[in-house]
């Protein structure tokens, strides 16, 4: 499963982007209204950075404003995939844009019948918000699972993303149902990285190779 990066904070892309293991970057409106920086700019300049997917939405309400936006976006740079809305407008222009071989992520997905009409539509990616879907006491996890099935079964190219991911568990379960990624936040990632088992391990290491330089072996 690659890893994605749900942000539009340069500051923290670039921190993930250092480890090595960030395959791509998920934007929204939301979050970029939070970075306070000009839409086209900031996802230029995302794009220089991740040699991989940068989904940038359209915020349009019907097909035809959604594909002109669209079309000037997959401008940028050939890394940029559209970002559009599960929505009857969404649809009509994601088929558009799929003859015009502009990839598509299909966004806002609750339901195993939605991820099936974005990709029929030409969709490449759907993204299906498991953390949403838990807010409403059903499973996210299953909801991925059931996707994937449906996309095998069929022999459907489109990728899943699972979204609205709001803890490391969320990962795993993304990862063990069949997700081919996740795009995770940043506090997410940073969570990932901590067991209290590793951090008194390490702790213990410390002590002892300190003793070692010291010379003291007993």
């Amino acid at each position: 499963m690659d890893l994605f990066i749900d942000s539009a904070l340069y500051e923290e892309i670039e921190e993930i982007h250092t480890w090595g293991i960030l395959s791509g970057v998920t934007t929204n409106p939301s979050l970029i209204y939070r970075s306070k920086e000009n839409f086209e700019e900031l996802i230029q300049k995302i794009a220089a950075l991740v040699d991989g997917p940068v989904s940038a939405e359209v915020p349009s309400d019907t097909a035809e404003k959604m594909v002109v936006d669209a079309r000037k976006l997959a401008c940028l740079d050939k890394n940029i995939v559209i970002k559009l809305p599960m929505t009857e407008e969404g649809i009509k222009a994601t088929s558009i844009l799929a003859r015009e071989k502009i990839q598509v992520n299909m966004t806002l997905i609750f339901s195993p019948n939605q991820a099936l009409l974005a990709s029929q539509a030409g969709a490449q990616y759907v993204s299906p918000f498991i953390g949403r879907i838990d807010d409403i006491s059903y499973d996210g996890a299953d909801l991925i699972k059931n996707i994937k099935k449906i996309f095998t079964q069929g022999n459907m190219p489109t990728k899943i993303i699972a979204a609205s991911i709001r803890h490391p568990k969320h990962v795993l379960d993304a990862a063990i149902n069949g997700a081919d990624i996740a795009t995770i936040p940043y506090k997410v990632f940073k969570q990932m990285l901590k067991h209290p088992l590793t951090d008194s391990g390490l702790e213990g290491f410390n002590k002892d190779w300190n003793k070692y330089l010291k010379g003291d072996t007993k």
